[in-house]
């Protein structure tokens, strides 16, 4: 007699308590899923595209070109150092980029695989971390040509260039902490989805990313730095340009409020996560 088929592990999904945190073990758990989903979505965006990669660097050239002509020549505004205005622009948008994609990819992440939600189990936090993959490698990409850039201008960035990948954490740990909380929030409420773009390209024009935070009126200038990606994108530009000085003070006050939102939106989403399945 043939030995009985052994059971698939059983997995038994209790309301979350109060004090229960993000489930990290079961990340660690399903660790290949999150691989396996990230290299799905990089394998559908560029399927049957003529051009595939190009696209990536396409965005952020074209806007880098709009925002120099019209902020550059039309405005007359002048980029900090006798930097050419449309290195500055780039410097600020591939940076502004990373940050945005997340933010879209992440609050999508849900209801764009409502199926595989509502039919297989694992830890449903995977979904908007797997977006970062993506974003990344677009990222990577623009930053390929960025510095190709700065070596035919010959400038290459000094010691500061140390505080680009603490910019870059801090943006991506603000993008997934609103992205977490807005993908949770979409599932019962798919307004979020209609709002996050706008809000998302409100906050563009909010941010100095075609403009450097000095242009701002002085008396403005405090409330204007209250938006965290403010002085991020200042201090992300400063690495690789050595344009001015950051506001350090606002900078440290942005780090934390990056952290904060980053474990609140965990939170919220840990707390919603037992209902996708049943109203997605």
């Amino acid at each position: 007699m043939a030995p009985p088929a052994t059971a698939p592990p059983l997995t038994i999904l209790e309301p979350p308590r109060r004090w229960d945190g993000p489930p990290l073990r079961e990340l660690w758990r399903f660790r290949d899923l999150l691989g396996t989903l990230a290299l799905r979505d990089l394998k559908v965006r560029y399927k049957q595209t003529v051009l595939g990669l190009f696209w990536v660097l396409a965005q952020p050239f074209a806007a880098a070109g709009v925002f120099a002509f019209v902020f550059g020549r039309v405005a007359s505004l002048e980029a900090p150092g006798g930097v050419p205005y449309f290195l500055f622009t780039f410097a600020g948008l591939q940076a502004w980029l990373l940050f945005a994609n997340t933010l879209t990819r992440s609050t999508n992440a849900l209801v764009g695989n409502f199926q595989l939600v509502q039919k297989v189990y694992f830890p449903r936090l995977i979904l908007p971390l797997s977006t970062v993959v993506a974003s990344l490698l677009d990222f990577l990409i623009v930053m390929v040509l960025f510095t190709v850039l700065l070596l035919l201008q010959w400038h290459l960035p000094g010691v500061e260039v140390l505080w680009a990948p603490v910019c870059l954490a801090l943006l991506l740990a603000l993008a997934l902490g609103l992205g977490f909380a807005s993908s949770a929030l979409a599932v019962a409420y798919r307004d979020v989805r209609h709002a996050q773009p706008v809000l998302t390209q409100l906050l563009l024009y909010a941010s100095p990313v075609a403009y450097a935070v000095t242009v701002v009126p002085e008396r403005y200038r405090g409330v204007y730095l209250l938006n965290p990606i403010a002085p991020i994108l200042e201090t992300f530009r400063y690495a690789l340009l050595g344009t001015g000085d950051p506001p350090w003070t606002a900078f440290g006050i942005a780090a934390a409020v990056c952290v904060v939102v980053f474990i609140g939106g965990m939170i919220v989403f840990t707390r919603l996560d037992r209902m996708f399945a049943d109203v997605i």
